[in-house]
């Protein structure tokens, strides 16, 4: 696992331990001895916050809040069970994402038709539900108070339906989950950043997708925190890069030939090579087998969103 990264005004980067090292994060915000949790990672994470909750003096009853930028499992998995430990947190979650939170049947069923049901139990296990009168539903504009600092969502749509973005004021930064694409350590050059979207199954929209990553441009925000993986800045030239991305996954999506598995065989291909040529351009100088073991989870579930994209019309 990678350790935890503090960072100026009381915010943590925490290793989530979700299928490798530097995938997944949790970010803690800590604000005159409370806490509020951003994406909570899958169960195995829990112990691993509430370690690092007690490595900051604090304990699992001075979590507020915990916040779930969208209810994809890699980052509300933890979220019931975050929530039987932290007896006083209230879940904030978007409006079109709760009732999957209170009642997980419907959000585990399709999980596991993504994932297959193996990997769906070792790496999530049971999703334990939310009390519907712990849950807050998060709508665009919705504002919290974290003693004193000001918490505000954005509804975020293009990569969930369900997804929703968060300024803090205090640092002026924003916690992004996956509306505002991935980017690894492992591929940094120089201190530069790489990124890249996500269309992953089955809400990705990428009208709404572009209209979301330049609204979180405008906030004027100086930094970003990603789910995938922790922070970045210089917004509006990571904005460009996403967005050049999406036109062109778009586009190869649209001239993929053929049907079924050879048109996803096809398709997979691209979106990997595409990946590739943006990294060698980036400078990026690891194997291209490192590379494409890195990519492989994110090329195959950008794969399928985009053909699900598609087939819909």
């Amino acid at each position: 696992m990678i350790p935890p990264i503090q960072h100026d005004h009381g915010i943590i980067t925490l290793d989530a331990d979700y299928l490798r090292p530097g995938l997944a994060a949790i970010h803690l915000i800590v604000e005159n001895g409370r806490v509020a949790i951003v994406d909570t990672g899958t169960n195995p994470s829990v112990p691993l916050v509430l370690a690092e909750l007690k490595h900051l003096g604090l304990a699992p009853a001075d979590v507020e809040y915990v916040i779930v930028t969208h209810v994809h499992l890699d980052h509300a998995g933890a979220a019931g069970a975050l929530l039987q430990n932290c007896r006083n947190a209230k879940l904030v979650v978007h409006p079109k994402g709760a009732r999957h939170m209170i009642d997980p049947a419907r959000l585990v069923a399709g999980s596991i038709a993504v994932y297959g049901r193996e990997h769906f139990f070792e790496h999530y296990g049971d999703i334990v539900p939310a009390p519907a009168e712990r849950v807050i539903e998060a709508d665009d504009g919705f504002r919290l108070d974290l003693q004193g600092r000001t918490l505000s969502f954005l509804d975020t749509p293009g990569h969930a339906r369900h997804h929703y973005c968060i300024h803090d004021s205090a640092s002026n930064s924003l916690f992004t989950g996956d509306t505002f694409g991935i980017s690894y350590r492992e591929f940094d050059v120089e201190g530069r950043p790489f990124i890249f979207p996500t269309t992953t199954p089955v809400q990705f929209e990428p009208d709404a997708l572009h209209a979301s990553i330049d609204r979180l441009v405008a906030t004027g925000a100086v930094a970003v925190f990603l789910t995938h993986y922790g922070r970045v800045t210089g917004l509006a030239a990571l904005a460009g890069q996403l967005h050049e991305q999406i036109d062109e996954l778009v586009a190869l999506t649209r001239a993929a030939p053929g049907d079924g598995q050879a048109r996803h065989d096809w398709l997979k291909q691209a979106v990997e090579a595409s990946l590739m040529n943006r990294l060698r351009a980036h400078g990026c100088t690891l194997d291209d087998a490192v590379c494409k073991d890195l990519l492989a989870n994110d090329v195959e579930l950008n794969t399928q969103g985009l053909l699900v994209w598609r087939d819909r019309g």
